[in-house]
C-alpha cells in the first residue's frame, strides 16, 4: 500500500530555532531517496520554507499557505492555486473598516507578493516583516486601493486579540479562518483563505496524484485539525495543542528532540 507521509512545519518538523535539525535532515532524506513519499503542509511560503528547510534536499511537491497552493519543489511550478476572486477586495476592506491592516498575498501582474502599508504595521507585523528583509516577494503600498492590487489569496492579520477574534468569528463559516497565538512569539494571529484552501483539501489532491491509498500525518497546531481529522493515522508532537492531542492516534516526541524524524525511521512503509 502507498503512504504519503505529510509534516506540518513550525512546532512539528522544525525546532525552536525555525530550523530542521541536521538529524531529521539526514533521515528525510535518506528515506525518501529509499521510496518514501513525503511533503509538508506549513502556513509558510515557498521561499521561507525553503529557508528553514535548508537541509532538507529531497524532491516533493510542497502544500503552503496552508492549502491554498501546491508547489512543484523542484520547477516551482505551482500544480493548485486557490484564490478569492472577486471577493478578496470585500474582505479586506472589512478587515481595514475594523482598523485591521493585513498583509496580503497575491498575484500583481502574475507576480506572487505580499503587499503591505509600513504606516499600519502593529509591532507584531513589524517583527514578521523584519524576518522577510530581502524577499523578493515583498511590496509597499501606501493606501488601500494599491494594497488590493491583483489576484488575491491569502490575508494575514497580527494585531490584538480583541480585535481579531470577532472578525475570525465573522468569517469562520464563509472562509477558511485560522486564529491561534504564534508558536515561537505568542502573538494573535489571524489568517483568512479562500473555504477550498486547506491543508486536507490540498493532502487530498496530492495524495491522488501520486497514487497513494493511505495517509499519514504529523502536527501541533489547530491548523493542522482539518488534516489529521482526514488522515488514517495523526500523530501530535509532545508540545502541540491539547485539542490536537485529543485526536490523534498518539503523541510522540517534541518538535525539539525530533518527534517526526524518530517516527519515520521507526515506522515509516514505503514502496509498492
Amino acid at each position: 500500500m502507498r503512504t504519503l507521509y505529510v509534516s506540518d512545519l513550525d512546532g512539528t518538523l522544525l525546532r525552536s530555532d525555525e530550523r530542521t535539525s541536521d538529524y531529521t535532515n539526514e533521515v528525510i532524506n535518506r528515506l525518501v531517496a529509499q521510496g518514501m513519499i513525503f511533503s509538508y503542509a506549513t502556513a509558510r511560503s515557498f521561499q521561507t520554507s525553503h529557508k528553514v528547510t535548508a537541509g532538507l534536499n529531497a524532491n516533493f511537491p510542497l502544500i503552503i499557505y496552508n492549502g491554498a497552493m501546491i508547489m512543484d519543489n523542484r520547477s516551482g511550478e505551482f500544480l493548485l492555486k486557490n484564490t478569492f476572486g472577486t471577493e478578496g477586495e470585500s474582505i479586506a476592506r472589512d478587515l481595514i473598516a475594523h482598523d485591521v491592516y493585513p498583509i496580503v498575498y497575491g498575484f500583481v501582474d502574475g507576480v506572487e507578493k505580499f503587499s503591505y502599508i509600513p504606516q499600519r504595521c502593529t509591532e507584531a507585523v513589524k517583527t514578521f516583516l523584519e524576518t522577510r528583509k530581502g524577499d523578493r516577494r515583498e511590496r509597499q503600498v501606501l493606501d488601500a486601493d494599491s494594497l488590493l492590487e491583483g489576484e488575491l489569496f491569502y490575508f494575514t492579520c497580527m494585531d490584538a486579540k480583541k480585535k481579531l477574534e470577532p472578525l475570525f468569528e465573522k468569517y469562520r463559516e464563509r472562509y477558511h479562518c485560522v486564529f491561534q497565538q504564534d508558536y515561537y512569539r505568542h502573538c494573535h494571529w489571524l489568517e483568512i483563505m479562500p473555504r477550498a484552501a486547506s491543508k486536507a483539501n490540498a493532502i487530498a489532491q496530492l495524495k491522488e496524484r501520486l497514487g497513494c491509498e493511505k495517509l499519514v500525518v504529523f502536527g501541533d497546531g489547530l491548523n493542522d485539525v482539518d488534516m489529521f481529522e482526514a488522515a488514517d493515522e495523526a500523530y501530535a508532537v509532545e508540545n502541540a495543542a491539547d485539542e490536537l492531542k485529543r485526536i490523534a492516534t498518539a503523541v510522540i516526541d517534541s518538535n525539539n528532540r525530533d518527534g517526526v524524524a524518530k517516527w519515520l525511521e521507526k515506522f515509516a512503509v514505503f514502496g509498492e
